[in-house]
Formats: structure tokens, sequence, C-alpha cells
């Protein structure tokens, strides 16, 4: 939907986000955005400032936290859970929900195996390993 479009993705966060204090209607992934940015009062000021949020950066280097990604990686982790891609996650958000005593813990703490995943799938050129993927969250799940 935005491709390799940083300011694109990050403006539709802030529209969401503008039409919802406004009560305006919202689309169906607004309605997720807005959901994922109720959890994160903090992030609330950027997001209501387009300007700020189209030039912010954040490296490394900075040891912020990106909040685009971060948001970006519940709603990929929702959807996940919604699809039960890969197959078995649903059963494993079930556990770390009950483990973590609600759902926003739980997705904080499976964003860590997520961005471990990502990192090798980038840094080997493949797609991420399913499999390996699910089974880390299953150790995470039992407390491992």
């Amino acid at each position: 939907m935005f491709g390799t479009d940083r300011n694109a993705l990050r403006r539709y966060y802030c529209e969401a986000w503008r039409k919802a204090r406004a009560g305006e209607a919202l689309e169906t992934l607004e309605a997720d955005i807005v959901a994922v940015l109720r959890e994160h009062p903090e992030y609330h000021a950027l997001v209501a400032d387009p300007e700020r949020a189209l030039d912010a950066e954040y490296t490394p280097e900075m040891g912020a936290t990106n909040p685009f990604l971060h948001l970006g990686m519940h709603l990929g982790l929702q959807e996940q859970v919604r699809t039960n891609r890969p197959a078995g996650i649903l059963d494993v958000y079930a556990a770390l929900c009950r483990r973590f005593g609600e759902a926003h813990a739980a997705e904080h703490a499976m964003m860590e195996v997520l961005g471990e995943a990502l990192w090798e799938a980038q840094r080997s050129g493949r797609e991420p390993d399913e499999a390996r993927y699910l089974a880390r969250l299953r150790r995470l799940a039992h407390g491992a």
C-alpha cells in the first residue's frame, strides 16, 4: 500500500489520528491504527503534529524507539493473529496473553521475537523462517 514511501505511511497514521479525534468515520486500517495508538499515549503528540512526524528521525545511534515501526509491528502481529499465520500463532498468542496478563503486553513480548526474525531474514536475503519464528514464540509462551 505504501511501498517504501515513509512519509506517505506517516501521513496516514497522522490522518487516522486526526479523523478519530474529530469524530470522523474511519476506514478499517485507520481504526486499527487508532486502536493501537490509544494504547500508546506517548505517541499522541507526535501523530497530532504531521510536520514533526514527517521530519522525525529514529536511528539506532539515537537510542530512541521509532514510533511508526513500533505501531506497525503491533499491527503486523494483530494481522498474524487474525489470519492465524503462521499456523498456530493464534494459540501461542492466547498463551502469551495469559502469561503476560493482557494482549498489549503479550504483543510487546512478541515484538522482540518478530524483530529478530525480520532482522535474520533481511540479513540472509530470504523470507522469514515461519517455523523458527513460531518455535521461538512457543518458547516465550512457556517461559523459556
